[in-house]
């Protein structure tokens, strides 16, 4: 992608500023290449103790995703049932926003308006946002996109430790003696903490590293002990793991007599919890569950890891917690190398968390149905009372919407309509909201075309702020551009948007909770009198003073003088705390952990004849979240180029799939049409979707409109990690391709309008070398009319002259070849495109084309040519494709050494390792 800049004759400056990537809640440090306008490039902090200069895919290529046509520039405003945005002054709109807020405020109650916010807001932003809720409107209806992904952590440390605080930092990985990982592909979702992992591994060669998860992910390749569980039965393997640590006596009975409670009843619960049925229930070997637990028990350092697939369940705490059991039975906590680690999923999910930014919670870690901690945070906000209820958690808060209980909602950096289970009810909600607000940096999310009002919010690396990461670290980070147009921080639009309510209440004379304030201006130019975001971090601060995460120690100086910092860091402190409970000390009403007894419960929808197969959903290597900054880099559709459904070759055949062909996949609530990935690793009855493509890239691939919207009782987290589905082939008797080179991002746009005309389609960004474009398969019942064809021509940039044409009206086939300078730089192959993989190898390789004009219109690939077929890509950093490493595998390049010296792959920033040692293994096993 190429970054546009304005003329000068001026040379550009090359500057630098630190930040810390957007993306994954490693929180990486980063150094920001740039001119002072524009970012030019990036590379790993190396000083910064998260990450120590390394970057992943994402993070090499985070300069790639600033920029473009779709970034959001200005306030705009459309109507719901037009793609039309016109634009507004800021202060028209917020005003209009206010007014209508302060009607609803008015007449219905603050109850009636909420806020759902995101774990990629900044501290700041998260503060400003929660005090505007809970302090100025009245409401404690705001919750954030971690309820989707960290809750269950969240309410698990509460319940067991007493407080959501992580004891575990990164240099545990380098000293532990086994890693537990349950849950989490950590190759895929933390590629950096992989890397470390894998360094403890090759440095320590007794490591042992155990990985329970229902698939055979990059991650397990690592593994000492795999565990292939059936999904949602991690209760019965941690409590049938304590039921064989008791048996064997490597339980820590000091420990536990000294610093826990609740043991007793505990120990007879997981009585009932024996090898035998546990494995049964688990469907694992009794063998593998002994060494499981042996490994664990016997190391004198046990660290586990996890992350959604604990977290996401409608029993996600009871598994937490049962997890939690086994570090307080062995005494493995408040060590070095030892202890229970959540990785958080997103950038600044733990300080969303630490400034109350959830419904039930309230800043430095207090709640909202404790009095004490009410009146602590209102005499520090300098209001009368805070409301004593918690708010609606994501769920039931979409819920409320749709039953017309909340009126208006602000959707701020997130992606609902997207990320939210139950796609069609959350459709169904936004339509029903009298008005939804959404604040975002980028235009064309699917949430976008539910919002009557659209705010442009700077992005990463265009404001200050503040982030702490899965370590409890806190990093500072500097402002290296200016946000495009009028864009600004979202803690800007938070306070700004205060001062207009204020304006709006007292137009309508809304009375006010006491004569402390002659006006609700007064009282929002009081409580909002923010300046910049070292005001509000030296107030968010005062929050935390004597609690558990006190940080009144630091301040944006100390940051920048002496690095990211962990908390606690207490005033008078000279570095942050490594590890919580070294003592032995839990902050409980007793001072002891609890052990909690959860029985096993199952999922919460089980299989059936109707719907025989378990689905689970996650991430992909080089995509994150809803693709709104992924989704902009050609390299990182390298690997996966679609959305697709992964399944075992034997449940293949059971219900006629083939590989590369389509499916229908079916659950209680919807339908989803993915592209059939055969893989034998997976376990019969299992199949996989990634959960990041949306309208913009794959409208039939929508798989959360499968999931289903039950949640955990305690946390509120949904179930995204099963849901009972069929699948059945489908078999479409049109299908066609367009090829396109990108010079205006125009043409995709115009693409993904096409795309959507489609039952199916599948929009991705394709490159090689320094030639980017995009490729857009579809397919119908039946050829599109004629009459339409021109106009997506016109729209993709593919009239004019330099244009072959083939027209077959009574096949209906129609194709278009456009060709600059003997070039292919598009191709549209209508009714027949048998021969796409080759076209596409001409157009981003630069091949003449001269010599195969008489074959570019066959109907399949010339014979000479079928070495351009092609190949699943690996490594997004080289280029190297899956048919590469298989030769060079072959020809005997059989450690990740020697594959990085014959082929480049895996020589940069290592996110690919995980899956040529997989490909070893398998090319391995094919050969013997």
């Amino acid at each position: 992608m190429t970054l546009l800049r304005p003329q000068t004759t001026q040379p550009l400056r090359r500057l630098e500023s630190k930040s810390a990537c957007p993306y994954c809640g490693t929180g990486c440090g980063v150094i920001i290449e740039h001119d002072g306008q524009h970012i030019t490039g990036v590379r790993g902090d190396p000083d910064h103790p998260a990450n120590f200069g390394q970057l992943c895919s994402k993070g090499n290529t985070l300069h790639l995703s600033s920029a473009g046509e779709d970034r959001a520039r200005a306030p705009l405003q459309h109507r719901r049932d037009s793609e039309d945005w016109s634009p507004l002054a800021w202060p028209q709109a917020l005003s209009r926003i206010a007014r209508q807020w302060a009607e609803i405020i008015h007449t219905q109650g603050p109850q009636a308006v909420a806020l759902y916010v995101s774990g990629q807001l900044s501290t700041e932003d998260y503060y400003v946002a929660n005090k505007l809720a809970k302090g100025f409107i009245g409401t404690n209806h705001i919750d954030t996109n971690s309820r989707l992904c960290m809750a269950s952590a969240v309410t698990g440390y509460k319940s067991s430790l007493g407080m959501d605080s992580v004891p575990c930092s990164y240099e545990d990985l380098d000293t532990a003696d086994c890693l537990f990982i349950v849950g989490a592909n950590v190759a895929y979702a933390h590629p950096i903490l992989f890397r470390r992992i894998e360094a403890a591994k090759l440095r320590r060669p007794e490591l042992r590293i155990i990985v329970a998860d229902p698939r055979r992910t990059p991650t397990a390749a690592i593994a000492d002990v795999f565990l292939p569980i059936q999904p949602g039965t991690d209760v019965a393997l941690f409590h049938g793991m304590l039921h064989i640590l008791i048996w064997e006596g490597l339980v820590n009975r000091a420990f536990i007599e000294a610093h826990t409670e609740g043991w007793e009843e505990l120990k007879a619960q997981v009585q009932n919890y024996t090898p035998q049925w546990v494995a049964e229930i688990c469907a694992i070997p009794v063998a593998n569950l002994r060494a499981a637990a042996l490994t664990f028990g016997q190391a004198p350092a046990a660290l586990s890891l996890w992350c959604q697939g604990l977290n996401q369940s409608s029993h996600g705490t009871d598994k937490n917690v049962a997890l939690i059991n086994l570090h307080l039975a062995t005494g493995q906590i408040g060590r070095a190398g030892a202890g229970p680690f959540s990785l958080t999923g997103q950038p600044n999910a733990m300080g969303g968390r630490e400034t109350g930014g959830m419904p039930a919670l309230l800043p430095g870690h207090r709640e909202v149905v404790n009095p004490e901690h009410r009146a602590e945070i209102a005499a520090l906000w300098g209001v009368e009372r805070l409301h004593p209820q918690p708010g609606y958690t994501a769920v039931p808060l979409f819920q409320a919407m749709e039953r017309g209980e909340i009126e208006t909602v602000w959707i701020a950096c997130t992606n609902p309509v997207l990320s939210m289970p139950d796609q069609t009810q959350v459709q169904r909600a936004l339509e029903q909201c009298r008005l939804v607000i959404l604040q975002d940096s980028y235009l064309h999310t699917e949430t976008a075309a539910y919002a009557d009002i659209l705010l442009p919010a700077a992005s990463w690396g265009e404001r200050e702020a503040v982030v702490t990461n899965s370590e409890r670290r806190i990093t500072h980070l500097q402002v290296a551009v200016p946000a495009p147009g009028d864009a600004l921080p979202d803690w800007v639009i938070f306070r700004d948007f205060a001062f207009a309510l204020g304006a709006a209440l007292d137009t309508l004379d809304h009375p006010l909770p006491s004569a402390k304030d002659a006006s609700w201006t007064a009282r929002a130019r009081r409580m909002f009198d923010f300046t910049d975001s070292a005001s509000i971090f030296l107030e968010y601060r005062e929050c935390t003073r004597g609690r558990d995460l006190d940080i009144t120690g630091l301040d944006f100086a100390v940051l920048d003088a002496r690095g990211p910092q962990q908390w606690p860091y207490p005033q008078g402190a000279q570095a942050g705390q490594v590890r919580l409970y070294t003592d032995g000390v839990f902050p409980t009403p007793s001072g002891r952990a609890r052990f909690r007894s959860p029985e096993y419960l199952g999922v919460a929808e089980e299989i059936d004849a109707r719907y025989p197969l378990r689905l689970t959903t996650g991430r992909l290597r080089d995509q994150w979240h809803s693709m709104s900054r992924t989704g902009k880099v050609a390299a990182l559709f390298t690997s996966d180029e679609e959305a697709f459904l992964e399944i075992h070759p034997d449940d293949a055949r059971r219900f006629g799939l083939r590989a590369d062909a389509l499916a229908k996949i079916r659950s209680r609530r919807g339908s989803s049409i993915l592209r059939v990935r055969l893989n034998a690793d997976l376990q019969s009855g299992l199949v996989f979707a990634p959960m990041h493509f949306g309208r913009r890239y794959a409208p039939a691939a929508l798989c959360n409109q499968l999931t289903l919207a039950a949640i955990d009782p305690l946390s509120g987290e949904p179930e995204f990690k099963h849901t009972a589905v069929r699948v059945e082939p489908m078999h479409f008797p049109w299908q066609g391709t367009i090829l396109r080179l990108h010079d205006e991002d125009g043409h995709f746009y115009a693409a993904q309008r096409i795309a959507r005309q489609f039952p199916y389609a599948s929009l991705s960004r394709i490159h090689q070398g320094e030639r980017e474009g995009f490729v857009l398969r579809l397919a119908h019942e039946q050829a599109p009319a004629a009459s339409d064809i021109p106009a997506w021509d016109r729209a993709l940039g593919m009239d004019g002259i330099d244009i072959l044409d083939y027209d077959d009206g009574r096949r209906e086939v129609r194709k278009r070849l456009c060709i600059r300078g003997n070039q292919l730089y598009a191709a549209r192959l209508f009714g027949e495109d048998a021969t796409r993989d080759w076209l596409r190898e001409m157009l981003l390789s630069a091949a003449d084309v001269q010599s195969y004009r008489h074959a570019l219109f066959a109907p399949k690939v010339p014979a000479d040519r079928d070495a351009w077929a092609r190949s699943r890509g690996v490594c997004a950093c080289t280029g190297v494709n899956e048919r590469t490493l298989r030769q060079s595998i072959a020809s005997g390049a059989v450690t990740l050494d020697q594959i990085a010296q014959v082929c480049g792959a895996g020589s940069e920033c290592g996110s690919c390792k995980p899956e040529i040692l997989d490909l070893i293994r398998s090319v391995r096993q094919e050969t013997s």
